[in-house]
């Protein structure tokens, strides 16, 4: 905590000297330039800021989440099931994105995530469900829940599959956006 407060005073102290500079320099004009500088390098850190602090909290807007990668796309999900109360430890396997997450209620579940490429290439939905819908989940676990997140759209087999499957959740990217913009996962029709 001291050095947070040492940096503070440190920045204060030169940002003072160096207007008083400017101001020895410049005179008047150069003092208000400089203000004018120093305001609009505020006005951006300060949003800047905002949406980072927003992003952490498991908040995000649908060009962020369009712009993510498969790993940035699995620490966002994280981000949103720690704001739902969740507990999340990253367990990726086989070099891919994977979740395993806990609730206060005891469920329990397997995140997977369908590659961006993937979810890109939706427009000629194939006919057979995509291989990591059909992975199986944590093996011994009961009550384990498995949620699968696209940022696309799943083919019409891939929802036929999970159907079958009490324990199967599919995310969307419809759904994605609402849960990034605040919705729980329970919102999104997790079962109990």
């Amino acid at each position: 905590m001291l050095p947070a407060f040492a940096g503070l005073g440190l920045a204060a102290a030169v940002s003072a000297a160096a207007l008083t500079w400017q101001y020895r320099v410049y005179g008047p004009g150069g003092l208000v330039l400089a203000l004018v500088l120093l305001a609009g390098v505020g006005v951006v850190g300060l949003r800047f800021s905002r949406a980072t602090t927003r992003r952490r909290a498991g908040i995000y807007t649908p060009a962020e989440l369009a712009r993510l990668d498969d790993q940035g796309l699995a620490e966002a999900v994280e981000r949103m099931l720690n704001r739902d109360g969740w507990n999340v430890i990253p367990m990726p396997r086989q070099g891919r994105p994977r979740l395993y997450a806990r609730d206060r209620g005891g469920r329990r579940l397997d995140v997977g995530f369908r590659p961006t490429e993937e979810s890109a290439s939706d427009g000629d939905a194939s006919t057979d469900p995509v291989p990591t819908v059909r992975e199986t989940g944590l093996e011994g676990i009961d009550r384990l829940f498995r949620v699968l997140v696209s940022v696309g759209e799943f083919s019409r087999a891939d929802v036929l599959w999970a159907s079958r499957h009490d324990s199967v959740h599919l995310v969307d990217g419809r759904q994605l956006h609402r849960w990034a913009s605040g919705a729980s996962l329970d919102d999104l029709g997790l079962p109990d």
